[in-house]
């Protein structure tokens, strides 16, 4: 998901866990489109570099913070044995009501199906909260140094993925490394993503009382490079 700040705080200045649910200006769907293949070389030696720096895809809506309290939710706990947040990121408040109750969903439609008339393909569904830490969290680690954050400044949560095999977020993980190819509807499949794909984010706010919320798609279609 994407993060969209509101405020700023100056430069060398630090905001806290509990003032970090202030700066976040609402919700988005991003897809920053890593190319896993370079990542998985990257992140040993050097961290996730050139395999994210060509293109981030947001959706068209963004819904604040405002739309979305109703929605806030406790924040799941902890795996057992995993250690606690730091002092600086655990605030009660934050884990009571730091997570949202959102419904995320990712598909593909490779271009032979959109030839045939093929509705795309659900890889996978999972719920918000497998965020492994909360948005005011990231928030307040990422201004930990000092760094200013400005209104409109664009923070992604990572990718989202379910403990199982149900709700995971990207193709890396759905192929396990390229070793299980996901099988689609016209019989073609896939390890990473082709020419013609197109991959589409959608999600939905969606909590018993209150209407739901939906937050468009965030779709993008993979040309060829040129030669």
């Amino acid at each position: 998901m994407g993060v969209w700040i509101a405020g700023e705080n100056d430069l060398g200045e630090t905001v806290s866990i509990t003032e970090a649910g202030s700066r976040i200006g609402g919700l988005c769907l991003l897809n920053d489109w890593s190319a896993r293949d370079l990542q998985a070389w990257e992140y040993q030696p050097l961290g996730p570099f050139l395999a994210k720096n060509f293109l981030t895809s947001v959706s068209p809506w963004v819904i604040t913070s405002e739309a979305l309290a109703p929605f806030r939710i406790a924040q799941p706990a902890r795996p057992e044995g995993d250690p606690a947040p730091l002092p600086y990121l655990l605030d009660a408040t934050d884990q009571t009501k730091g997570a949202f109750s959102i419904n995320l969903e990712t598909w593909l439609a490779t271009r032979a199906m959109r030839e045939v008339g093929l509705a795309p393909h659900r890889l996978g569904k999972g719920p918000a909260t497998s965020m492994y830490w909360t948005i005011a969290q990231m928030i307040t680690h990422h201004t930990a140094n000092g760094c200013n954050l400005m209104p409109g400044d664009l923070l992604g949560t990572g990718t989202i993925s379910t403990p199982d095999s149900s709700g995971l977020g990207s193709l890396m993980e759905l192929s396990q490394g390229g070793k299980v190819r996901v099988l689609l509807p016209c019989g073609e499949e896939r390890a990473f993503l082709e020419d013609g794909d197109e991959v589409i984010l959608s999600a939905k706010a969606i909590r018993e009382g209150f209407r739901t919320i939906g937050f468009g798609t965030c779709s993008g279609i993979v040309e060829a490079a040129e030669t």
